[in-house]
């Protein structure tokens, strides 16, 4: 029986998956062709995942979760399928998985292809975005994808890229923001708190950030009600 190994970095994005509450950083069996992993976020923890994963036994690897835009023309809640990804080598998908996670795809549910790179910090400004965009030739950018996709190609085994926009390019979160955020995702409410007591970001651009990652998981949603058996098998989520 085969077994997909799936990756996330932020437990939003696991639960557009499962319903369930994961434990940090270890294997989780959804069900038996599934197996999820939250690694919190960057290039280090999707590596220890995927190596993780690919010790257990998984036939191929799944980066899943959100992206930045790169190309203007990208809005919150677009996906991206991208036919390869820009890590420190330049690594391609399975091109057949690619086409039959499309294939289950409704129409409603925006997709484009290219390059999607990783880098190894969170770019927050349009000036970083664009120039990261030309120096790769991307579409979007995360954290992750190119360390899972480098265990796999290492591994001899399939892997896609299923990544949904949240921020475009003319808007990023502010740098000041990510000292409230911890590794998986979830808030430091007293920080937050404090940044906004010390107008150091503003509500204004809270308000900003929660539609487009709402957004973004709605379209991941879609791909796990969708795409399912392309993920290892029947989810039961509530939709």
């Amino acid at each position: 029986m085969s077994l997909v190994g799936i990756v996330t970095a932020l437990r939003a994005e696991a639960k557009c998956i499962t319903p369930r509450r994961l434990p940090f950083n270890e294997m989780v069996r959804l069900r038996e062709g599934t197996a999820i992993w939250v690694c919190g976020m960057g290039s280090d923890a999707a590596r220890q995942a995927a190596v993780g994963l690919r010790d257990q036994g998984v036939s191929a690897l799944v980066s899943f979760g959100v992206a930045g835009a790169l190309d203007e023309t990208l809005r919150p809640g677009d996906l991206v399928l991208p036919e390869r990804i820009h890590g420190e080598y330049l690594h391609p998908v399975s091109m057949e998985w690619r086409a039959r996670i499309m294939h289950h795809l409704p129409q409603h549910v925006r997709v484009t292809g290219g390059t999607l790179a990783t880098s190894y910090r969170v770019l927050t400004s349009e000036i970083e975005k664009r120039a990261f965009s030309e120096q790769f030739g991307a579409c979007a950018v995360d954290m992750e994808s190119g360390a899972i996709a480098e265990i796999a190609a290492n591994a001899g085994i399939p892997f896609v890229a299923i990544r949904a926009i949240t921020d475009p390019v003319e808007f990023s979160p502010p740098p000041t923001l990510l000292g409230a955020v911890y590794p998986d995702g979830s808030v430091n409410a007293i920080h937050l708190l404090s940044l906004v007591l010390r107008r150091s970001i503003t509500i204004t651009t809270l308000m900003r950030l929660a539609p487009s990652m709402r957004a973004a998981c709605a379209t991941l949603l879609s791909v796990v009600k969708h795409a399912d058996t392309e993920l290892g098998g029947t989810f039961s989520h509530q939709y």
